[in-house]
C-alpha cells in the first residue's frame, strides 16, 4: 500500500448536506475570513506563497504545483469554493473552524485542505487511491 494513504484518517467524511444547509450562515461567515498559509513540502515553486523555506519539496509529498495552483489567491479561492458548497468535516461542530476543507480544481483535481490554525490552512493534491476522493468530485459537481 501506498505509504501515503496509510497516513489519511480513515475518519474523514463529508459534512452531510442537510447539515451544510444548517450551517450555511455560518460557513458563509467563515468564507469571508479563511485564509491560505501554505506548506513548503506542498511546493515545487514557491510562486507568491511567502514560504519559509521558499520551497522544500518532500519526496512522497503531493504537489500543489502538479494541480496547478500556484497563486496564494487561487488557493484561497478554493478554501472559499469548498466553504460555500460546505465540503468540510463532517467531524464539524459549527463552532469554530472546521479541521478540513474539500475543493476541486477547474481541471478536475479534488484537494484537501487541513487547518493549520484558527481560520489558516494548507492544502494539497488528494491521492488518486484516497478512497475520499470520489465522494469529493461527486459532491463538488452536484453543487455546481
Amino acid at each position: 500500500m501506498d505509504v501515503r494513504l496509510e497516513r489519511l484518517n480513515p475518519k474523514r467524511r463529508l459534512l452531510s448536506r442537510q447539515e451544510a444547509a444548517r450551517q450555511d450562515e455560518r460557513l458563509r461567515a467563515l468564507a469571508e475570513q479563511v485564509r491560505y498559509g501554505g506548506n513548503p513540502e506542498h511546493k515545487r515553486d514557491p510562486g507568491d506563497f511567502g514560504l519559509t523555506p521558499p520551497a522544500a519539496w518532500r519526496r512522497g509529498k503531493s504537489l500543489c504545483d502538479d494541480a496547478g495552483v500556484t497563486r496564494r489567491e487561487d488557493a484561497r479561492a478554493l478554501l472559499v469554493a469548498g466553504l460555500l458548497r460546505g465540503l468540510v468535516d463532517a467531524r464539524w461542530d459549527g463552532s469554530e473552524w472546521p479541521g478540513l476543507i474539500w475543493a476541486v480544481t477547474d481541471a478536475g483535481t479534488p484537494l484537501e485542505a487541513q487547518r493549520e490554525a484558527p481560520g489558516r490552512y494548507h492544502g494539497y493534491p488528494m491521492p488518486a487511491a484516497d478512497p475520499l476522493r470520489d465522494t469529493v468530485l461527486a459532491r463538488w459537481h452536484a453543487i455546481a
